[in-house]
């Protein structure tokens, strides 16, 4: 098994045939008969090179096809542009030819045309050989003077007229065609490299897709844009299925980072965030998962001034989870050096297995310092809540209660000053550290009451009655002496309600 895969390469998979003629998997030394079959293919939408994996077919007519005469020229192969170049001119050039001979073999000027006083249309035009020289020399406008058209001939003039205008659209449509085939940037977007598999890991402490671009020539692409789609086919919640649906992926679109400086060898990035396509994506379900990635770098050539556009595509088996780039630039004496040895390089590094989604919900569940922040407005409901019960508790008590929990008003009070301080520290709780310690002194002597009740309240077991101030005291001594003399049932609903 390992000679074979030696020889053969680890795309291959060695299995073994049994009797029934089913395949099973061997390692090695494990079965004298062993085949080599070929591990089943990704099928692609964009090649690595760029070329797009569609086929148009059922359109009906296919004149409708190729009625843009001029770009299919164009588009064709370099082998077609050069037969139909060489198959036109030729054409040409013997049709205008044979009209020459046939004025002078209407007129009998090849019969006559050594005669000393005759006046042929075409002078020195004996044959055909000679009317094809006469054709070439006028259309190239070589003139050698020994051949010329006489006045005595005015369809000669006609056909003249009708030559220098066919000529000149052969001429314009056909090298126009064939500048433009040479002018194109293909071959430059060729230079334009792509990292052969792309990278999730770490950076700046967000999850990150990256992929590395470089140009191979000195000379610079003007406007360098990149874009980034995510191919995946899905179901829509009313039942339709979408083939290879495309997202967009942000690279950098609102702060202008898809903007590139194409000098030296650059890395996209695409943040994982709650916006991306990728938020519920984590390095189990990427097993699972088929998508595509196709990239497009757009730009204009410096040297030439036409727009340039190079493509790749990373389908799932080509994302690595947990892994980065190699640098590739280093500060030499005078100038910096770009070492494309190291260009798809990639080395691993410590990257949680789990999704953004999955993350978020993780420290959701871990940290306390989130729940007082989620659930701030539920708290101030609960306090609204709370002293309502309150007013109806106290409707319930005796006279003489009733009179005292309305002139004294105390769970009002330490209640609303309770639900305010704990407003005022879950608003403090969003702040920086420094700015916590600043907004925690208090600044006057309603402050400093409302901290003191707030941390009594918060926890009652551990504090006495002899911190507080004297008004409180009063008030909670007369407080107690009242619970004293109130049934079970009510202490401990007051009991219930401080608590």
């Amino acid at each position: 098994c390992l000679h074979l895969r030696r020889k053969f390469g680890d795309d291959y998979q060695v299995v073994t045939t049994s009797s029934s003629g089913s395949l099973a998997a061997q390692g090695p030394g494990q079965g004298p008969q062993q085949q080599l079959v070929p591990k089943k293919k990704r099928q692609r939408f964009v090649d690595k090179n760029g070329r797009c994996n569609v086929q148009h077919g059922n359109l009906g007519s296919e004149t409708s096809r190729y009625s843009d005469l001029f770009t299919t020229l164009v588009d064709l192969k370099w082998r077609w542009n050069l037969f139909i170049f060489i198959l036109t001119y030729t054409v040409a050039w013997l049709f205008m030819a044979s009209m020459w001979w046939v004025i002078a073999y209407s007129r009998g000027d090849l019969n006559k045309a050594h005669v000393g006083n005759y006046t042929p249309c075409v002078a020195n035009v004996y044959n055909f050989p000679s009317a094809f020289l006469f054709f070439i020399e006028t259309e190239a406008t070589i003139g050698y003077g020994y051949r010329y058209i006489t006045d005595k001939c005015p369809e000669g003039i006609i056909l003249f007229l009708f030559q220098s205008i066919l000529g000149s659209i052969v001429d314009a449509f056909l090298i126009g065609c064939m500048f433009i085939k040479m002018s194109q940037p293909k071959k430059r977007a060729e230079t334009l490299m792509f990292s052969e598999h792309a990278v999730i890991s770490m950076r700046d402490g967000k999850l990150t897709l990256m992929f590395r671009v470089g140009n191979l020539r000195n000379s610079h692409m003007v406007s360098a844009q990149i874009r980034c789609k995510l191919l995946k086919s899905r179901q829509t919640p009313e039942g339709e299925f979408l083939p290879l649906d495309q997202l967009e992926l942000d690279v950098g679109f609102s702060t202008g980072a898809d903007q590139l400086f194409l000098v030296s060898p650059l890395t996209i990035c695409h943040v994982i965030d709650a916006k991306s396509p990728f938020y519920d994506l984590s390095q189990r379900s990427m097993q699972s998962e088929q998508f595509e990635i196709v990239v497009i770098l757009e730009g204009i050539v410096e040297t030439t001034g036409m727009t340039c556009q190079a493509r790749t595509s990373y389908t799932e088996d080509e994302v690595l989870w947990g892994h980065r780039f190699f640098p590739v630039i280093s500060l030499e004496e005078g100038f910096f050096k770009v070492d494309y040895s190291q260009f798809h390089a990639t080395f691993e590094v410590p990257t949680p297995p789990y999704s953004v989604k999955e993350q978020e919900e993780m420290l959701l569940m871990s940290s306390p310092l989130i729940a007082p922040a989620i659930t701030n407005s539920k708290e101030r409901h609960n306090s609204v809540e709370c002293l309502d019960g309150l007013d109806d508790i106290s409707t319930k008590f005796p006279s003489k209660l009733q009179k005292i929990t309305g002139r004294e008003d105390f769970p009002k009070k330490l209640l609303r000053m309770s639900s305010t301080t704990s407003e005022k520290a879950y608003s403090l709780g969003d702040l920086p550290m420094k700015l916590q310690r600043i907004s925690s002194v208090p600044g006057n002597s309603e402050e400093k009451l409302v901290s003191k009740t707030t941390k009594m309240l918060s926890d009652p077991m551990s504090q006495s009655v002899a911190d507080l101030p004297p008004k409180l005291q009063k008030m909670a001594g007369g407080v107690a002496r009242m619970e004293g003399n109130l049934p079970a049932k009510l202490r401990k609903m007051n009991s219930d309600r401080f608590t």
